[in-house]
């Protein structure tokens, strides 16, 4: 696909984020005051360098771009931190919201990562499913995770609570809801400017201005 393909995906899906930005600004939040921002992190951070993907394991984008942040994530492992906190855009994408369930309670086996991967590289099959929590206990299962416990995990005001807060701390950006959404340093990043010359997504793109990053840092 040519680049322009991408660009032009990219900004429908900012311009949504912008319609679902405003629809939403004035609606409370399911309780997320009672929960705290989740801190999903790969690396070492020699550098203090960090990087944080807030996405929604529905978005197509956020799919084309999961091999490239993955393959950014394993390069600098010694040099960065990477981050993941979830941005489910429910209005557009009705199971957003129970993939980051699924991928929250994994983690409480110790599993998130691991359920994270299937998400993305299975999202074709269960996000447009009428029953997703079916495929999230096959994935389970293939994880070794216990069922029981999954179960009442998914379902937990706590796994509820933490993916709200992660919503509340975007909010508190101040930029409008689209995903995914990159933050270097606290510095958001243009998607556009992250793909290549024939417009998929670029780890050559990530690296050049996370190499920037940490030349910057190195200078003080």
């Amino acid at each position: 696909m040519s680049k322009q393909f991408w660009i032009a995906l990219l900004v429908v899906a900012a311009i949504l984020g912008g319609i679902l930005a405003v629809s939403n600004h004035h609606k409370p939040l399911a309780d997320g005051s009672s929960g705290t921002p989740t801190e999903h992190i790969e690396g070492k951070g020699s550098t203090g360098v960090k990087l944080v993907e807030y996405g929604d394991y529905e978005c197509p984008v956020c799919a084309s771009f999961y091999t490239a942040a993955k393959e950014v994530a394993a390069k600098y492992s010694d040099q960065i931190t990477f981050q993941f906190r979830n941005l489910p855009l429910t209005a557009i994408h009705q199971n957003a919201f129970a993939g980051a369930r699924a991928a929250e309670a994994a983690g409480l086996q110790n599993k998130y990562w691991e359920m994270h991967d299937l998400l993305y590289t299975n999202q074709s099959a269960w996000a447009q499913a009428s029953d997703p929590k079916s495929f999230f206990d096959g994935y389970a299962a293939q994880l070794g995770i216990d069922a029981t416990r999954f179960n009442a995990d998914y379902a937990s005001e706590s796994v509820n609570n933490a993916i709200n807060a992660d919503l509340a701390a975007f909010h508190q950006t101040g930029d409008e809801m689209a995903t995914p959404t990159f933050y270097l340093d606290g510095k958001k990043l243009d998607n556009t400017k992250l793909v290549d010359s024939s417009g998929e997504p670029s780890v050559a793109a990530f690296s050049a201005l996370i190499d920037a990053e940490i030349a910057a840092k190195n200078k003080h």
